[in-house]
C-alpha cells in the first residue's frame, strides 16, 4: 500500500487523524529504510604513516565501484553532491584526500619545490590511491572486477593512472586535465575503456589539452563536451547543470547497463588531433615537420598545434633523458612559432641537457633577442623567460653547467 493509499483509507476524525499521522510516519519511515546507507569517514594509514581521510557512500547492495578524485584546488567534498547520485544507482563511491589536502595529513604538491614535487605526484600519490582503491576494493558490496574512476584538474592523471595499474577500472570521466606521457601512451594502447570528458574555453587552454588526450583512445564510444564558458573542473557543475547528469548517466551505462561499452553519441565525438598525437610517436617530430610543410602549402600562417603542448611533451622527453628527441620536438616548435622567445629558451634547455654548449647559448641569445619586440607574452612569463635565458647563458659562458 502506497502512503496515499493509506492516507485516504482513513475516515476524517480525531483519532483516527492521529492513526493517520502515525501511519505516515511509519510509511515514510519505511521508505526511508530502503535508500542507500549514510556516507562514512575512513581513516586510511600510506605506506610512509601519513594519515590520510577518505568517505565511503556505500550503495546498499552489490554494484560496481567508482573514486572520484579531486581536483587541486579543492578536496573530497567536491563530490558531495554527486556521489548520492551514483548510489541511487546502485554504484558504491570513494572520494579520497589526497596528501596534504581537506583532512588528510602531509604536504601538498604544489608547496614542494618542483622536484619534489614531481615526486609526491608521480610516486607517492599512487600509492596513497592504491591504499584507498584496495579499502574500496575490500568492501562485500563492491564488484571488484568492475570499477569507474573520475577526475578533475589534477584528479584527471589519478584517474588514467589507477586505470594503467588496475584493469579492473572499465570506464573513465575526465574534467579539465591532463596526464603524463605514460598515462597517453597507455590510453592508445587501451581502446577498450570508455572515456568521457569535459572543459570549457575559459579554462586556460584545458579543452586543447584534454582533447589532446582524450585522441589517444581509440574507443568509438568516447564523449567530449566542450562549453563556451564554465571555469575548471567541478565549476562547470554550476552553470552546465546538465553535466552531473551527464557523468551519472555515464557511469549507469558504462558500469551498470552495459559493463565497459558506451554507446556512440555522434552529437559529442572526440575531436582528432592526430599531429600531436604523432609527435609522441617514435621520429614523431619530423612526421610532424612534414605535416606542418604540407598545411602551410595551403596556409603559410598555420599553427596546427598548441606551442604549449608540443612544448609540454619536449619537457616530458627531456626529464624521461631523451635528450635528442626533445631537441627535435623543440626545434619543430620553432618552426612553427618562430617569433616565440619560450621555443628557443626552451630549445636551449635542450641543447645544455645534451652538452651542446654553442648551440645553447645560441638558442638562449635568440630567446633574449626576442624578448626585446615580445608583446604576446604576459610580463611575468617575459620575466620567466629572460631569467631562465641569462641563467644559462651565465653558467654556459663561465664554462660552469
Amino acid at each position: 500500500m502506497s502512503c496515499l493509499e493509506v492516507q485516504y483509507s482513513i475516515e476524517d476524525s480525531g483519532m483516527r487523524r492521529i492513526a493517520l499521522f502515525l501511519a505516515l510516519i511509519l510509511c515514510a519511515a519505511a521508505c526511508l529504510a530502503g535508500g542507500p546507507p549514510a556516507p562514512r569517514a575512513v581513516d586510511l594509514t600510506a605506506a610512509d604513516g601519513t594519515k590520510l581521510r577518505a568517505t565511503y557512500y556505500s550503495a546498499g547492495k552489490a554494484g560496481p565501484g567508482v573514486m572520484l578524485f579531486h581536483q587541486c584546488n579543492r578536496d573530497r567534498k567536491m563530490w558531495e553532491a554527486l556521489a548520492p547520485n551514483l548510489t541511487n544507482l546502485g554504484i558504491n563511491v570513494l572520494t579520497l584526500d589526497l596528501r596534504g589536502f581537506g583532512e588528510s595529513e602531509g604536504t601538498a604538491a604544489f608547496k614542494l619545490s618542483p622536484e619534489e614535487g614531481r615526486k609526491m605526484i608521480t610516486d607517492t600519490w599512487p600509492m596513497d590511491v592504491d591504499k584507498a582503491y584496495a579499502y574500496l576494493t575490500a568492501q562485500p558490496e563492491v564488484k571488484k572486477d568492475l570499477v569507474g574512476a573520475a577526475g578533475a584538474s589534477c584528479g584527471v592523471n589519478q584517474s588514467v593512472q589507477l586505470a594503467r595499474r588496475h584493469p579492473q577500472v572499465k570506464s573513465l570521466v575526465l574534467l579539465s586535465g591532463d596526464t603524463n606521457r605514460q598515462g597517453r601512451l597507455f590510453l592508445q594502447n587501451s581502446p577498450q575503456i570508455p572515456v568521457f570528458a569535459a572543459a570549457a574555453d575559459d579554462d586556460n587552454g584545458t579543452v586543447e589539452v584534454l582533447q589532446w588526450i582524450v585522441a589517444y583512445s581509440r574507443n568509438p564510444g568516447n564523449q567530449f563536451y566542450r562549453y563556451a564558458n564554465g571555469g575548471h573542473g567541478i565549476e562547470m557543475f554550476a552553470p552546465h547543470p546538465e553535466l552531473t547528469t551527464l557523468i551519472v548517466n555515464w557511469f549507469d551505462a558504462t558500469l551498470l547497463k552495459t559493463p565497459g561499452y558506451a554507446p556512440v553519441n555522434a552529437a559529442h565525438p572526440v575531436p582528432k588531433q592526430n599531429i600531436l598525437v604523432t609527435i609522441d610517436e617514435p621520429g614523431g617530430a619530423a612526421k610532424a615537420s612534414a605535416m606542418l610543410a604540407e598545411v602551410r602549402k595551403r596556409d603559410p600562417n598555420a599553427t596546427p598545434f598548441t606551442e604549449g603542448i608540443v612544448n609540454l611533451i619536449g619537457y616530458e622527453h627531456l626529464q624521461e633523458g631523451d635528450n635528442k628527441v626533445a631537441i627535435e620536438i623543440f626545434k619543430l616548435n620553432t618552426v612553427a612559432y618562430p617569433t616565440s622567445p619560450n621555443t628557443y629558451d626552451s630549445l636551449s634547455d635542450a641543447y645544455v641537457a645534451d652538452g651542446q654548449s654553442d648551440q645553447a647559448i645560441q638558442n638562449a641569445e635568440k630567446a633574449l633577442k626576442l624578448l626585446e619586440s615580445d608583446t604576446t607574452d604576459p610580463e611575468a612569463r617575459r620575466k620567466g623567460i629572460r631569467d631562465s635565458a641569462e641563467q644559462k647563458l651565465k653558467q654556459l659562458k663561465s664554462g660552469n653547467r
